[in-house]
């Protein structure tokens, strides 16, 4: 349940002031030195009653710390249109702050499923379902290198009617917003929820902390004495840390088998070819054109051999498609912004809103491929990253998502061929890398990589479909075939 924070004995004014001096100093240190080293990113979540002050301790924090560092990320209205439009958690990861920066959360994802339960809108089972998709999230951000502190502010029934009373006749000079489903009225169902809660989310990489908020003086020191812990906890144990090291021997769940199964000897004549695209084409039109769509996305991936003909087969589906409503969205090594975010971070900025399509060229499933094979994260970041994954397009899939995942495949002689023949096409040099030679050396590493990643990822709500493009006309029309046979089931 709740752990107890640093509550401050009652204290004089003249104690109060030099505990104040000291705390600042201490914030500002830790601020600049996290500032400094980008080892991780802080979430300060509040919540609890509403009178507790919440708003008041906010002030208190940016007037103690370094607001160059310092972000306060409120969700307190309905969702905008934008917000709508996509997964509910896309606004949270949207505004998750990068390493080296704190940010305040009020109103958080914890908003929803409190007010639900407190106001009898949702059963036990499905508090207790929604807690456990938080867990998971909040779990993936420990694991991402984000502290995560979340504070639970409560005050005795009479002194919250109090608060209240004086807050309704204007006579508290306080910032606050009443979330009604928290108030005196619900005081005790708030309360009872508010510790069922603890009681599933409150964890050793995300725990609860709860703030007795009677006294203003005491409630702002124990939440950022108990900030200040935390941050120089986590600040001694990331210096520990070690660099990464390629691996010397690829980790090996399962053989490969999955890619070397596709059979490679479809193919398509042109004169078919001719015929079978444009009609592909047109029904792919007409359904993401039709009404039934404005209440669905569509997310298209693409992954495969180099030189497999991704790109010819993405230029293909978008051709009917109206530029307006589609994205495409080249994948490549991430940049220095996006490093110091989650993994899963710059994808979520990508997800479609209803009614549109977004289209990528590599995907959020490199960390399970380069990320793996080259070693650019730990074992344990891959491993749990096909679980993560999943949760991520399950979200996408509840939210109305379509989603269609291609594994494009050809035969090591065929690559070989495809490599000699952009080195020597004008138009197509820009195509081949030292770096697409060097992962061909790793032909095996990535066979073994794509298998365990299809046998892993490929779900009722994200199927993968595994294309020859051994022959490019048969990819391009199969590619067509599937998000055309997906959109007829699903609308």
């Amino acid at each position: 349940m709740f752990q107890s924070a640093t509550i401050p004995q009652e204290i004089d004014r003249k104690d109060y002031q030099a505990r104040v001096r000291n705390l600042r100093k201490t914030l500002l240190d830790l601020q600049h030195e996290l500032r400094d080293k980008k080892s991780f990113a802080t979430i300060i979540l509040l919540a609890g009653l509403d009178g507790a002050g919440k708003g008041a301790a906010i002030s208190r924090l940016y007037e103690w710390m370094d607001t160059r560092y310092l972000t306060c990320n409120a969700y307190l209205e309905k969702p905008g249109e934008e917000e709508r439009l996509r997964p509910a958690m896309w606004r949270y990861w949207r505004d998750l702050p990068s390493r080296g920066e704190t940010a305040i959360v009020f109103g958080s994802w914890y908003q929803h499923p409190l007010k639900a339960a407190v106001l009898d809108k949702i059963d036990q089972q499905t508090l207790e379902h929604e807690l456990h998709a938080i867990n998971r999230f909040e779990e993936m951000l420990a694991n991402e290198n984000v502290l995560l502190l979340k504070f639970w502010f409560t005050l005795p029934e009479e002194e919250q009617e109090h608060r209240l009373k004086r807050l309704s006749e204007g006579k508290e000079q306080e910032r606050h917003y009443l979330e009604e489903w928290s108030s005196v009225k619900n005081h005790d169902s708030a309360q009872k929820i508010g510790e069922t809660t603890a009681l599933h989310t409150s964890t050793g990489y995300a725990p609860w902390y709860v703030i007795p908020s009677s006294s203003p003086q005491q409630r702002d020191l124990a939440l950022a004495e108990t900030i200040a812990q935390a941050m120089q906890r986590k600040l001694e144990t990331s210096s520990l840390a070690q660099p990464l090291a390629a691996p010397a021997v690829l980790p090996r769940l399962a053989s490969g088998a999955t890619i070397k199964a596709i059979e490679l000897s479809a193919s398509l004549d042109k004169p078919l070819y001719k015929q079978e695209l444009p009609r592909w084409q047109e029904r792919l039109s007409g359904y993401v054109d039709s009404k039934a769509f404005r209440k669905r996305s569509l997310i298209c991936v693409f992954q495969g051999n180099d030189a497999a003909g991704k790109g010819g087969s993405i230029r293909r589906l978008t051709a009917p498609l109206d530029p307006r409503f589609y994205k495409v969205y080249p994948v490549a090594a991430p940049n220095e912004v996006e490093r110091l975010h989650p993994y899963l971070w710059r994808f979520w900025q990508k997800v479609p809103r209803l009614g549109h399509t977004a289209i990528f060229d590599r995907s959020w499933y490199e960390r399970v491929l380069v990320e793996r094979v080259e070693g650019f994260c730990s074992e344990a970041d891959w491993m749990r990253a096909y679980s993560e994954i999943n949760s991520f397009e399950r979200e996408l899939k509840d939210a109305g998502a379509i989603i269609c995942k291609f594994w494009l495949a050809i035969s090591e002689d065929e690559q070989l061929k495809r490599f000699k023949d952009r080195e020597k096409t004008d138009y197509k040099n820009y195509k081949i890398t030292p770096e697409d030679w060097r992962n061909r050396l790793r032909w095996d590493d990535y066979e073994i990589a794509a298998g365990d990643m299809i046998d892993r990822t490929s779900t009722p709500y994200a199927p993968w479909t595994l294309v020859s493009s051994q022959d490019k006309r048969h990819a391009r029309v199969e590619v067509l075939r599937t998000v055309c046979n997906a959109l007829q089931a699903q609308l």
